[in-house]
């Protein structure tokens, strides 16, 4: 079973720098951009917590405006 981690993940939207919080059972680059899109507000949020969810690709992000994801352990 893992084990759930606060992360901090940090972007730019348009330029504007963006920083945000969360608890997740893992963490790697696809989550972290995922994550920022959500934050950004475009992207998708399952309504439960195993059912699938589109996540949108880095360069699919990069279209809509999010740029320089960073994420580490908090």
């Amino acid at each position: 079973m893992p084990r759930s981690t606060h992360y901090r993940i940090d972007y730019l939207l348009h330029g504007a720098f963006k920083s945000f919080r969360i608890y997740a059972d893992n963490m790697n680059n696809a989550e972290a951009w995922h994550w920022a899109t959500v934050d950004a507000g475009f992207g998708q949020i399952p309504k439960y917590r195993l059912d699938p969810a589109p996540k949108l690709s880095k360069p699919q992000a990069e279209k809509r405006g999010v740029t320089g994801v960073e994420w580490t352990n908090t």
